[in-house]
């Protein structure tokens, strides 16, 4: 049934979604501006429901996350600490290894790994870091380094970023997240994360990377300083990126946690915002497969709602998630598989276990161990 909405501004859009048209600067600032949540919702989850029908999808991972030493000072940041901070963290390979099979069995699929920039750990370091994890975890995909950290690694080494993401690939790394991207606007990036890669070269990074056949995800941090041209302007880049180089799986909005950051000030974002961010990601960002909402950041509940505004994933089970949660996430740091089923199956969705790179996992019904041969690709 085709609603009335309550903003009549929306049916210009409407008509382009429903011709399959790309929208534009324009569309995506009325679709932020409007106060029809539902009307924009509703297009979203048109889209959604082109693309995967009443598919949701979820994984089964791990978050490993090897130290929160940082040299970047990020004024977003909650995570990072200074070398000489006492209760700052670097884990050793044997640590990390550790904590890797803490409770690890066959139907692990994925292991997320992100740090700080530690002004000490080498390469080196960590491309050994990646051949030990493949050593003992040999079917398990490594989704590690977000494109900061492959900038810092490249500073740091004196090497191109091609060089780079050659040596950690050769080590077993298998894709990245989507992490660091934060908001492109040079603006903003000036006062929230001026020690970090300029907006330009992150999406250079990310070239480079997809070039290499390295899959990633992107992201967008909302809910602090920015404006509504920069978060369009911010999508309307990774559009654009993505024409390019097909590189892209999965777009992730991440609303800011300020707690325990220097912009405490800046209150929550709101599930009204969050719901949103969603929709209109989906709407603008008519190329990437798939669109997230992260369970452990909106909570579980908003997840399951945007279900229905635009997500079709939901991320995984993380097992242990330190970054948000110390800028005063309150949601559990994991989930059982049985749980996320039970929210997506509640929000009307069909659960779809997915590996990394969103091929279906499929398990015997007595065993945890995914059946590999059943495997196909679905993007």
């Amino acid at each position: 049934m085709i609603p009335s909405f309550d903003d009549s501004r929306l049916n210009a859009i409407r008509a382009k979604v429903d011709a399959g048209e790309r929208l534009n600067t324009e569309d995506g600032l009325l679709l932020y501006r409007t106060s029809d949540l539902l009307g924009v919702g509703w297009l979203a989850n048109q889209v959604r429901e082109r693309l995967h029908g009443n598919k949701t999808f979820f994984n089964v991972n791990r978050h490993v996350n090897p130290t929160d030493v940082c040299v970047a000072n990020c004024k977003l940041c909650a995570y990072g600490k200074l070398t000489r901070d006492g209760k700052a963290f670097t884990l050793t390979h044997e640590q990390i290894y550790a904590k890797a099979g803490e409770g690890y069995s066959e139907a692990v699929t994925e292991f997320h790994m992100v740090g700080g920039l530690h002004p000490e750990l080498t390469l080196d370091w960590y491309c050994e870091m990646l051949r030990g994890l493949k050593q003992r975890f040999p079917k398990v995909h490594l989704k590690a380094f977000t494109m900061v950290e492959i900038g810092y690694f490249a500073k740091r080494a004196k090497l191109s970023t091609r060089e780079v993401l050659i040596r950690l690939k050769e080590a077993g790394l298998d894709s990245q997240p989507g992490g660091g991207a934060e908001i492109f606007s040079e603006r903003v990036r000036r006062i929230i994360c001026d020690h970090k890669l300029s907006g330009d070269e992150w999406i250079e990074t990310a070239r480079v990377s997809h070039s290499l056949g390295l899959h990633s995800n992107c992201t967008m941090l909302y809910g602090h300083i920015e404006t509504e041209e920069d978060r369009v302007d911010h999508l309307l880049k990774l559009r654009a990126l993505q024409d390019e180089t097909k590189g892209f799986q999965t777009f992730i909005p991440l609303s800011f946690h300020p707690d325990n950051t220097e912009m405490e000030h800046i209150g929550r974002t709101t599930g009204f915002n969050d719901l949103r961010e969603i929709a209109v990601s989906r709407l603008m960002l008519d190329n990437i497969p798939h669109i997230k909402s992260y369970w452990v950041m909106v909570t579980p509940q908003v997840a399951q709602i945007a279900q229905r505004f635009g997500a079709d994933d939901v991320d995984g089970t993380l097992v242990e998630e330190r970054i948000y949660h110390d800028a005063g996430a309150t949601t559990s740091q994991n989930m059982r598989r049985k749980d996320l089923e039970r929210l997506i199956r509640e929000a009307g969705r069909e659960p779809v276990e997915r590996d990394t790179l969103y091929r279906p996992v499929v398990r015997n019904e007595n065993e945890n161990a995914p059946v590999e041969s059943a495997f196909t690709v679905l993007v």
